[in-house]
């Protein structure tokens, strides 16, 4: 069963962003460089992470081509429309294999991609990290991008030091969208994660995973499990809403926000931080059981 790999994090300004997540009390990975003109730095947990990524160099994105998605131009023009939760990548074993079950779903016409690029490990060690990704897409979701990602150099990527976080944070919990009748894109997600939906109705999919879930819920669903956030504008169909971070202490979480002059809700057993507090992407706060 997959899981969720990461999430990638599409902002104007990546040092003012990495000040911002820092601020939230997440450790931030040096800054990397990627070949086709993007740049990130990392919140890494146990087996995942946020990808915080921005446009370093514009005339080295690659376009988009018939059987090639470009990563890069994707979340160029994501940023054309705002700054936010673009991406959403589950893990894989075999690329290659997760783009041939993609093409024959009918959910991919692309070709998979393989990049390398300089990391920098928590000793000041200079190392190379490479990656082969397979890309999905359904077209009523233009602003929402989806991928797997096969780790080359697992060695060299994961690090404890780089896991270890002031508010406590274990890893990643849901990944959720927000659309209008969620129910008619439970079969693409079901290509796409590899699973059945443990959730199956007209105002909520979802579809439980080996590290996190995807939810996808109607403004009506959204409203009733959580009130008290923002929900996005759908004016262009569906989109990424927000993430659930997993903590081993909500009272260390709410610390490291107040320290680091977070503005946050508390909901019931949550801690809500706001889009306008985190590049228009929710984030919740919820204890680990």
């Amino acid at each position: 069963m997959k899981g969720i790999d990461h999430l990638v994090l599409c902002v104007n300004d990546l040092d003012e962003a990495a000040a911002r997540y820092k601020a939230m009390g997440f450790t931030c990975t040096p800054r990397a460089i990627h070949p086709f003109g993007t740049m990130n730095q990392l919140v890494q947990f146990d087996g995942s992470f946020l990808e915080v990524l921005a446009v370093r160099e514009p005339t080295e994105v690659p376009e988009h081509g018939a059987r090639h998605f470009s990563f890069a131009a994707f979340n160029r023009d994501f940023l054309e429309r705002g700054e936010g939760f673009s991406m959403l990548v589950l893990d894989s074993d075999d690329a290659r294999a997760d783009q041939q079950r993609y093409l024959q779903a009918g959910i991919s016409r692309f070709e998979p991609f393989d990049f390398q690029r300089k990391a920098k490990l928590p000793d000041g060690e200079e190392v190379t990290v490479g990656f082969s990704l397979a890309f999905a897409a359904h077209e009523a979701m233009g602003r929402a991008g989806f991928f797997v990602c096969q780790q080359r150099a697992p060695q060299y990527f994961w690090k404890r030091e780089y896991q270890v976080h002031a508010n406590g944070a274990l890893g990643l919990g849901d990944a959720l969208m927000m659309g209008e009748h969620p129910k008619a894109y439970a079969e693409f997600f079901a290509a796409f994660t590899g699973v059945e939906p443990q959730v199956l109705a007209d105002e909520e999919i979802g579809f439980r995973l080996s590290r996190g879930g995807v939810r996808m819920l109607s403004p009506a669903a959204w409203e009733k499990h959580f009130p008290a956030a923002l929900a996005p504008d759908l004016a262009e169909g569906p989109c990424f809403a927000g993430f659930v971070v997993q903590v081993n202490d909500l009272g260390r979480a709410a610390e490291a926000l107040d320290d680091g002059r977070i503005a946050y809700l508390r909901d019931g057993g949550r801690l809500i931080v706001a889009p306008d507090e985190a590049f228009n992407t929710t984030i919740l706060f919820e204890e680990r059981h």
